[in-house]
């Protein structure tokens, strides 16, 4: 059973990207039975009974400093071969009605506002929007830019912090799809605790890091030693431009390797190499090169490439992070989600390994479905 008469909130920070763009079309084609919900988890058997809401109860807005409208953007994202020919005008009315939910993001470019006046305005307009649509609740989701790790002693919070503030601020569960910081500052945890809202975090775990947490635990389980670990991502799009920027591509790293160094016990050699290729556009090509020892120390290499779209990757497991969460909050779990670690690079601990992510997730929507 779904909580097919309540509606939903989504509030995307990034609200214009190619991600939202995708899982805005997607809810909109797959509620109207145009597409099916490929890889979106929620839609499978064992959550059928979560009383999850329906996708045709979630009502999309949020904040962003494009100016790009949402029709618009999905008909750029057709050319590039995102979104299948004819869909983005089956769904352009879906489109529309989100893109007049979208508010403008901060700080821009002269914005002399503090902090705390961006904060404030940015839950009032979460808090507008949940009041104007009736929503039960609205669930804030960064799907924007990777922002460079904050300067020690930096005394200005950077924009994900300020999203994640408002978001607890308006008496929203946020959920950080990105690596940037977002909630993680002991001030914002401790208002998110003390507001007893649900969050889940950090960076979504698409496509070379979801393999990687796959194969790590494969060679422990095979007593294999895993000396060197390297690899490359070619990507183009507004995350490639993004990722250009040293501190923003060493925040994202920062993830990759943490899948890794769980998984193993420790951190092998190697690296992540990040390069922007603005003509692969929303398109990844991810390699990893991986150097190990076999009995009587043979060795021995393991190669992967692993191509996509990284939008097409994230839309679903956003649309599922939403459901999750609003459902988690509806029933009064608090605080961090490392039950939803399996959809993340950094989660909020729990295992590494995705077959146990896979086995937390599964008995967290037990949970839901058990609770009334």
């Amino acid at each position: 059973m779904t909580n097919e008469n309540v509606r939903t909130g989504v509030w995307f920070v990034g609200a214009r990207g190619s991600v939202a763009t995708t899982a805005v079309a997607g809810c909109a084609a797959v509620s109207a039975g145009l597409h099916p919900p490929t890889g979106m988890v929620t839609e499978t058997p064992p959550f059928a009974a979560s009383r999850l809401p329906a996708l045709p109860s979630l009502v999309f807005g949020g904040h962003d400093t494009a100016h790009c409208p949402l029709p618009k953007r999905a008909e750029e994202l057709t050319a590039a071969g995102v979104l299948p020919h004819g869909l983005a005008a089956a769904v352009r009315g879906e489109l529309t009605a989100a893109d007049a939910e979208i508010r403008p993001g901060g700080p821009q470019s002269g914005d002399t506002r503090s902090d705390e006046e961006l904060i404030a305005a940015f839950a009032a307009d979460i808090r507008d929007f949940r009041e104007r649509h009736a929503l039960a609740r609205v669930v804030v989701i960064n799907v924007s830019s990777t922002e460079p790790l904050p300067e020690p002693g930096e005394l200005r919070l950077p924009p994900s912090s300020l999203y994640a503030a408002a978001a607890v601020r308006a008496d929203c569960p946020f959920v950080n799809f990105t690596p940037s910081t977002g909630l993680r500052t002991e001030a914002l945890m401790d208002a998110a605790a003390a507001g007893g809202l649900p969050h889940a975090g950090r960076d979504g775990k698409t496509g070379q890091t979801l393999l990687r947490s796959v194969l790590a635990p494969m060679f422990v389980q095979r007593a294999l030693s895993v000396r060197a670990w390297s690899g490359t991502n070619l990507l183009g799009g507004g995350d490639g431009a993004a990722l250009a920027d040293p501190a923003a591509a060493a925040a994202k790293n920062a993830g990759k390797e943490r899948v890794l160094a769980d998984a193993l016990g420790h951190t092998p050699q190697g690296e992540v190499h990040i390069d922007d290729v603005p003509a692969l556009g929303d398109w990844k090509t991810a390699w990893d090169h991986i150097a190990f020892d076999g009995f009587l120390g043979s060795r021995m290499i393991l190669q992967t490439i692993w191509q996509g779209c990284d939008s097409a990757l994230a839309a679903p497991l956003v649309l599922d992070l939403a459901r999750l969460v609003a459902r988690a909050h509806e029933v009064g779990i608090e605080g961090p989600l490392p039950e939803l670690g399996f959809y993340f690079k950094d989660p909020d601990g729990g295992p590494a390994g995705l077959s146990e992510q896979f086995e937390a997730l599964l008995t967290f929507a037990e949970r839901l479905r058990e609770t009334a």
